[in-house]
Order: C-alpha cells, then sequence, then structure tokens
C-alpha cells in the first residue's frame, strides 16, 4: 500500500513539475540544469521508495493490531 501511494504522488508531482518546466524552463528550474533535475529525480525516487516501504510496514502493524489483536 505504501508504495503504491508513494508512486501516485511522485506521478502527481512529477507530471505537475515537468510541465511548469516544460513550459518555462528559466522561470521554474529555480537555476537547476536538466541535468541536475534528472538527478533530483533520481534522488527523490529513492526517497519516496524508501518511505512508501516504511509507511506500508506501519499501516500493516497498526491495523493488524486494529483488527486481529483486539478482538
Amino acid at each position: 500500500m505504501g508504495i503504491l501511494l508513494q508512486l501516485l504522488l511522485h506521478a502527481g508531482v512529477e507530471i505537475f513539475y515537468i510541465n511548469l518546466l516544460i513550459k518555462d524552463f528559466s522561470k521554474y528550474s529555480l537555476g537547476f540544469s536538466w541535468s541536475e533535475w534528472f538527478m533530483i529525480h533520481h534522488m527523490g525516487t529513492i526517497i519516496l521508495f524508501a518511505a512508501g516501504v516504511l509507511f506500508g510496514f506501519w499501516q500493516g502493524g497498526f491495523w493488524w493490531r486494529k483488527i486481529y489483536e483486539k478482538k
């Protein structure tokens, strides 16, 4: 669940911001080049994937206790 949610979040942010970069790169690039944006993308992918995995484990433990252990 966490990986799926992070994938949807990543896609939404990326689609939105790439559209801004394509419209006016000099205004929205924040001083970064395209190669630096690719590096930001790769680092963001790793960070969001790890956060999605951790969130999924946390939610799994939370709901396991709610559903199966407290009856």
